[in-house]
């Protein structure tokens, strides 16, 4: 498979780039501006394109390679794959659920802690010197909190699993009531939010879960409340959301995605009662490996005329 040329869309994991090296004939695009120099000679070779949450495939890429057969992206998430533009041209899609799982519910739940018991705050108060001048104010507990999950898929459903386990009352809101979960069903996502002192949100992106979280929601969930962001940042009105936490109407936020990455709003910066993560949910070494081997996997079955692993389209 080494002639077959793959197009990757911007740096990810090493281990990613050094196992397409070894088994593709590897363009890094980054290194390679789209001109048509460049196209001219390569265009006709590039038969795949790997892209991930920060770069994918849209509709000028894919326009870009008339010999593309197939786009892998290193994630869950499909928000920055054209797909109908894939479905007209006969490509299929791959991407990596499942092995990252466990990882991002993990980091939901982390964030849930470390919002609530203020571990954050608590490691600033001590590295700054403070705790020999003054005592750290109270924190509220996680155990036994009204948990909302947004979005009761794979991810939402390994995150009720942990919040369980610390005595959490679970509701969630979906597409469709899944009958056998044993959590309380909300059909209205407004509901979820007021029926909830903390709410996560683990729903996949679309035009209809774009801003999801809007202020009503946000309003609903209270200045008691806590929201937990590791979907994607379009799902959260972001500029109703800091003005939420900077009036006091909404209690807390730990947040893994923003709506315009890798820029945060400098505002969140100073509040103590958020935690911010640079979208990392999914980046432990375990859990970056499997996503590689798994775009490798589905890639080589491609190539192979087997049927892929995990297909999208």
């Amino acid at each position: 498979m080494e002639s077959i040329g793959v197009a990757m869309t911007t740096p990810m994991f090493t281990y990613l780039e050094q196992q397409l090296e070894r088994r593709f004939n590897l363009f890094k695009l980054w290194n390679h501006p789209l001109d048509s120099h460049f196209l001219q000679e390569n265009a006709q070779s590039i038969r795949a394109v790997v892209g991930c949450t920060k770069s994918g495939a849209d509709a000028c890429l894919i326009d870009s390679f008339p010999a593309l057969e197939i786009v892998a992206t290193f994630s869950v998430g499909l928000d920055k794959i054209d797909l109908p533009k894939c479905m007209e041209k006969g490509i299929r899609v791959v991407n990596t659920p499942d092995v990252l799982t466990d990882d991002v519910a993990d980091a939901a739940i982390g964030l849930a802690m470390a919002v609530s018991r203020r571990i954050s705050e608590s490691d600033r108060f001590v590295r700054s010197g403070s705790w020999t001048k003054d005592r750290f104010g109270l924190a509220t507990r996680f155990n036994g909190k009204s948990v909302g999950i947004l979005g009761l898929g794979r991810i939402g459903s390994a995150i009720a699993k942990r919040a369980e386990a610390f005595g959490c009352l679970i509701g969630y809101s979906a597409r469709s009531e899944k009958h056998h979960s044993g959590y309380k069903y909300f059909p209205s996502v407004l509901d979820l939010a007021a029926n909830s002192q903390i709410l996560f949100v683990s729903c996949a992106l679309t035009e209809e879960t774009r801003h999801i979280v809007n202020r009503e929601v946000i309003n609903a969930l209270g200045p008691n409340g806590i929201l937990i962001n590791v979907g994607r940042g379009a799902h959260v009105d972001e500029s109703e959301l800091v003005s939420a936490l900077l009036e006091g109407r909404l209690g807390g936020a730990g947040l893994d995605v923003f709506e315009n990455e890798p820029h945060v709003p400098e505002q969140l910066f100073e509040l103590g009662n958020v935690v911010l993560l640079p979208h990392v949910g999914t980046d432990t070494i375990e859990t970056s490996i499997a996503m590689a081997n798994l775009v490798i996997s589905n890639l080589e079955a491609h190539f192979r005329n087997e049927p892929l692993i995990t297909p999208v389209i």
